[in-house]
């Protein structure tokens, strides 16, 4: 995958988890965990100019949302979601910043359905009211 490509592949992937995460917070649940590095490179990147990450948010997740550190371990409680809206998760989900695939990760993914990762961030409402953070420990 070429650079442009994997920006592309984590924006789309930002977007479908925005639509998780908006959907998260007017139903009152946690905030879901951002496990993806190579997605949340991409989200860092767009924070980097406040009015179209406010923009991208409000389109994908139907209001504005923050990026809050929010650190912890466990399962990604979103995934069921994420399979039933999208079909299975994608390997940029298992990829780091730099572009290594986690293949330890995706193949436990693909035999059980389900993902047991680190986060540090998580998306929040930025309208006031702030939806809890996702934590498992």
């Amino acid at each position: 995958m070429n650079p442009v490509n994997e920006t592309d592949s984590a924006l789309t992937e930002l977007g479908k988890f925005f639509k998780i995460a908006g959907a998260r917070a007017t139903a009152g649940l946690p905030a879901p965990q951002m496990f993806s590095r190579a997605v949340d490179k991409a989200w860092h990147r767009l924070t980097e100019n406040p009015a179209e990450h406010a923009a991208f948010t409000t389109e994908y997740a139907g209001r504005t949302l923050g990026h809050a550190e929010s650190g912890g371990e466990g399962w990604i409680d979103w995934v069921s979601a994420y399979t039933e809206a999208y079909g299975p998760l994608p390997e940029i989900w298992f990829t780091d910043a730099d572009g290594t695939l986690d293949t330890e990760l995706l193949g436990r993914y693909r035999e059980t359905g389900k993902v047991w990762a680190e986060w540090d961030c998580s998306p929040v409402p930025d309208d006031g009211d702030v939806a809890p953070a996702a934590s498992y420990l």
